[in-house]
């Protein structure tokens, strides 16, 4: 998927992109070789459904980061839940590793960094606002009274 592509929905255009930033308990750097691999796939399953599209991605040992399209009617909050819950249930099922080195049941370390990327700046779109009620000579088409 293209950075700068638009997204419809049954009665939506959009492009809704969120920056990501989430890291296992600890810090510890368990995000290697078939681990690492796994949580690819896995964040491919949950973002594939429900309606969420990688822009990119990347895990390294101790975090990962992930670039999603996500539709509008979905929080942010929301798709972190999805992600880190169920990779979660599915690591410390699938690597018993894991499960000596985050007593608990947790893979993941509360909380995340999240953060929007968009086509215009903050400052764009507060002039845009503020020049609403400017009138503004229409020269190319008057109305006479």
């Amino acid at each position: 998927m293209s950075d700068h592509e638009y997204r419809k929905g049954a009665h939506t255009v959009y492009r809704l992109h969120y920056h990501f930033v989430f890291v296992p308990k600890y810090r510890k750097p368990v995000l290697q070789d078939a681990v690492g691999r796994r949580v690819r796939e896995l964040v491919r399953q949950i973002c594939q459904a429900h309606d969420v599209a990688i822009v990119k991605g990347h895990i390294r040992p101790d975090h990962v980061h992930l670039l999603l399209s996500v539709p509008p009617k979905m929080a942010p909050s929301r798709v972190m839940q999805l992600i880190k819950g169920k990779t979660s249930i599915k690591l410390l099922q699938e690597y018993r590793h894991l499960r000596k080195a985050f007593w608990g049941r947790h893979v993941w370390a509360r909380g995340y960094f999240v953060a929007t990327s968009g086509n215009v700046t903050d400052e764009v779109i507060a002039k845009y606002i503020a020049e609403q009620d400017i009138e503004r000579p229409d020269e190319d088409f008057k109305v006479t009274d």
